[in-house]
């Protein structure tokens, strides 16, 4: 990812409220502004949309935004405007969540929550995640399940009872 792919990134997820740069609810900032505060000009920003190489990043005409993964504090941000603009779906087959074993013990007494992110990020397959220690499988049927436009699958939280499996890849990675 290109310096300015991250620059973007960082400002349109995590750091807008503290530089000043206005936001919609649901995560669209003016081009000109985000211009301006990344002393960027179009030719760079354009360059960096299309090389991000997890296409967090959405242009319509003359305004952008992350696709995915906002910081719930000090972003003008909601979960219900960015729920609003991506696509309910309802998948019936397991979805994954790639962790550490470190927090495991924890994830089976309180389930997977965001931490300081607005949506717990899920994956239709368990290659999305090849460098996780362990990989567990949700069951979708009860969850209210988000598509951005990048593709993540999102939900708000997953509770303990809808975590179904866990996979460790480095033991049958080997095999």
């Amino acid at each position: 990812m290109s310096t300015d792919s991250r620059a973007l990134s960082k400002l349109l997820r995590h750091t807008a409220g503290e530089r000043g740069l206005a936001m919609s609810a649901d995560g669209w900032a003016a081009i000109a502004d985000v211009l301006k505060i990344l002393k960027l000009d179009r030719a760079r920003l354009d360059r960096a949309v299309e090389e991000n190489d997890k296409q967090r990043l959405q242009v319509d005409g003359e305004r952008i935004r992350a696709c995915q993964g906002h910081s719930l504090a000090g972003m003008p941000v909601t979960r219900e405007a960015l729920e609003n603009s991506w696509e309910r779906v309802h998948p019936t087959d397991l979805l994954w969540h790639g962790t550490t074993q470190g927090v495991v013990p924890l994830i089976q007494r309180e389930g997977l929550k965001p931490g300081r992110r607005t949506h717990v990020h899920l994956a239709a397959d368990r290659s999305h995640r090849p460098r996780a220690e362990v990989l567990l499988g949700v069951n979708p049927v009860k969850l209210a399940v988000y598509r951005a436009p990048n593709g993540v699958l999102l939900v708000r939280e997953v509770p303990p009872d809808a975590i179904v499996d866990a996979v460790h890849p480095a033991r049958w990675s080997h095999r």
